[in-house]
């Protein structure tokens, strides 16, 4: 998920070091926040295979900045992410989320239509955060008002990406 924000920020545009936590952060920060020690290891792992450029700038009132860029090989890899989404990508809430926040840049609207197809092709299968042997509970039987909570709240949530889901599809289907 962090080396997808990441690439998918500096597809946009180049960013200091900084500029690229705070994005990330604000995508993903109010669940996982994001550590420099987790950050600049990411960035380092994306330079050495190749995907982004570093490049050092003079600080305006400190130490100097780094300076980072996509390579044309981090573009191709952004969106070869972007169009073949793990199954946990687009089971994942948090992951999903991310794969949606660059899937504009996958340029072929049947593409684009292919990662919302299998996101909505989960969003069908019985699921639920509690369990009664195999069977997934629904909110009614949740058995207290705190689960029945979290079930309602995730059905409402899911109803609604399904019908964003609908329409977005009719309309790539269209452009197609």
């Amino acid at each position: 998920m962090l080396e997808l924000a990441i690439l998918g920020f500096l597809y946009e545009q180049p960013l200091h070091g900084y500029d690229l936590k705070r994005r990330v952060a604000h995508l993903t920060g109010h669940v996982r926040p994001i550590a420099d020690g987790t950050l600049y290891p990411a960035i380092k792992r994306l330079e050495r295979s190749g995907w982004l450029e570093r490049q050092t700038e003079p600080g305006s009132r400190a130490a100097p900045r780094h300076m980072l860029t996509l390579t044309s090989a981090g573009r191709e890899e952004l969106l070869r992410r972007l169009r073949e989404a793990g199954e946990t990508d687009i089971s994942d809430e948090n992951r999903w989320f991310t794969v949606l926040a660059f899937l504009r840049h996958l340029a072929d609207s049947v593409a684009q239509a292919e990662v919302l197809r299998r996101r909505q092709a989960f969003l069908t299968q019985p699921s639920s955060f509690f369990y009664e042997g195999a069977q997934p509970l629904r909110a009614e039987e949740a058995g207290d008002p705190f689960r029945e909570g979290i079930l309602t709240i995730a059905r409402a949530t899911s109803e609604a990406e399904s019908r964003w889901l609908d329409a977005t599809l009719a309309r790539l289907d269209a452009e197609a």
